[in-house]
Formats: C-alpha cells, structure tokens, sequence
C-alpha cells in the first residue's frame, strides 16, 4: 500500500491535462504541525500521539474525478492521500491513504467501495481528516477511515447508512476481523441545521493506532449511540455517545465540542471539547480547546490545548495548514 501512493499522484498529474478532466477537482495540501508537551518535556510534531496518522508535518492531495452519462452523474473516485514526516518515530516518512473509494449512484442508494468512512456516530459525516481536534473515532471508538464496502440513501427526513468493513482501519488487514456498522439520522445539517442520529457497530475488529498494529488478535467490539450536530447563528454544537464493548471490555465514551464563529463569515472560530471515556475498569477524561482562523481562501493557522488527566500531560499545539485547488 504505501507504493501506491507516489503511483496514484504521478498517474493523476499525468491525466490532468486530458479532456475528460474538466469533471475533476485537484487540491494540494500542505501542513506543518509543532508542539510541546509537559509529560515529555520537548517539542513534539505531531497532535496525537507518534503512532497516530493525525496530524503530522507532510505533503499530499485531494482529488475527485466524476463520471457522468448523458442524463446524470453515475459515479466518482474519490483519492486523498499523504506524505507525513515521523520526527521521532519510523519510518521517517511515512505516505498515508485517507480516501480511497469508487461511489456508484444508483439511483435507490449510493454504493461505495474502497477506504471510506464507516456508518458509525459522529464521524461517518463529520469530515476531520484537516482538524486538530479529535473525535471518538480518533480515540479508538470505531475508525474515522476503514477498509469495505458500504451504501448511503438520502431520505425527505434525513439519511441511512450501512457499512461492511475489515474493522482495521488505516491498514489492510485480514485476521478474522470485521466489522457491520449502520446508523439512521434525521434532519439534514446543510438543510435544516441539524442531524440527529442513531448508530450500531458489531464485529470482531483489531486494536491499530494509525498503520500500527497493536494487538495481531481481533476482539469483540459492538457499539450504539447517538450523535446531534447542531447549527445556531454563529453556534455550533456536536455531541455523541458511545457505548457496549472496545476490544472486548466494557466501554462508555461521552463527547461534546462547542464552537463560536467569530469575525466576518465566520473566519475565527473558538472551540472547547470535554471528552470523557471507560474501557474496563480504566477511565479517563480529556479537556481541550482550540483556535481556528482561515488566514486566506487557501491558508488556515489553528491551535490546540488538551490536558489528559490519565497522563496528566498538557500539550499545545501549533498548525499551519495550506489546501489549495489546481
């Protein structure tokens, strides 16, 4: 997988100039991540942890090419991918997969296949692959991107969602795991300003921190919870519960981000986040806060405060993030 990556940039730059690529869209992305954290004692580069895929210092693209018939869209391949540096960890560069999918719209529903998010809470449409903020997902309740298949249908009242996935997340693997997630939501944010949803997961899934695996035997993980994302004014507001059984133990994990856009459009944003989780007997809570300013169309800086009570470790964290369409 990660010679793939260099391949697809090539080939993808290589077909740009085709006639067929006026139904595409190409982004460039560029992100420097710095830090420092009180555990440690040094300056870190990354926001979650070394092992983690989320947020390093790298290079990458965005890319989606549509297929359209004489009467409608049918499909699109969806392809986002990284080049992240590992100051401390190895390898020293390590290329990174986020999207990689194929949709088909067939009309009933649309069907994707591929490295795609599955129908699980908060994150199986909340897009945070740029964020420094961490969802659930992040945080080893269920996977902000896995590997399978899945279908979504749009609905007068809102949405429903079923995936099919390995249950490993970024890496491919096939050790018994598997994951069925499906989640029904009413309301449409973009529409109404708010989403309210329902989900469940059950399978057999693997315990992996980014491309790391860190437990080769898959365990027992079924989860059901709700989710709300709500738009007011300038106010946003998501919140998710989470509970049933993480990598065999008991599990339980409550989250809440608040946001305020300030400024013209929004292009200050002021977010805290109170995350709190049980696995087993162990427990732990995390608060964190962060600052959000869209510098220009293409340049955004944010911040980030956490403080984790297990560790007691308080980190802050600085991100330079640069998206820009060719």
């Amino acid at each position: 997988m990660y010679r793939l990556v260099p391949i697809l940039l090539a080939a993808l730059l290589l077909r740009a100039d085709l006639a067929w690529a006026e139904s595409y869209l190409f982004y460039l992305e560029a992100q420097g991540v710095a830090g420092y954290s009180t555990e440690q004692e040094k300056a870190i580069y990354y926001s979650l942890s070394q092992e983690e895929a989320m947020q390093k210092p790298s290079l990458g693209f965005d890319y989606l090419q549509r297929f359209s018939g004489e009467a409608r869209d049918y499909g699109a391949l969806a392809v986002q991918a990284r080049l992240a540096f590992n100051a401390t960890g190895e390898p020293a560069l390590e290329p990174q997969l986020y999207n990689a999918y194929f949709k088909y719209k067939g009309g009933f529903a649309d069907l994707w296949m591929g490295h795609n998010r599955p129908a699980l809470g908060l994150s199986s449409y909340f897009d945070s692959h740029a964020l420094l903020l961490p969802t659930l997902a992040m945080q080893g309740f269920g996977y902000d991107r896995d590997w399978g298949i899945g279908a979504y249908r749009d609905l007068p009242w809102g949405n429903l969602a079923l995936s099919a996935t390995t249950g490993s997340g970024m890496p491919i693997y096939f050790k018994g795991n598997s994951l069925i997630s499906a989640r029904a939501a009413k309301g449409v944010l973009s529409r109404d300003n708010y989403t309210l949803g329902l989900s469940a997961a059950y399978g057999r899934n693997l315990e992996t921190m980014g491309y790391h695996l860190m437990d080769p035997d898959p365990r027992e993980f079924y989860l059901g919870g709700g989710d709300l994302a709500y738009l007011w004014n300038n106010i946003e507001n998501r919140l998710e519960v989470l509970a049933g059984k993480r990598s065999g133990e008991r599990a339980l994990a409550l989250f809440w981000r608040l946001g305020v856009g300030l400024l013209e459009e929004g292009r200050l944003k002021v977010e805290v986040q109170p995350t709190y989780w049980e696995i087993g007997q162990d427990w732990n809570w995390q608060l964190a806060g962060g600052l959000s300013y869209q510098a220009t169309g293409d340049l955004t800086l944010r911040s980030m405060y956490v403080y984790d009570r297990q560790t007691n470790d308080q980190r802050a964290i600085l991100q330079v993030y640069w998206y820009r369409r060719l």
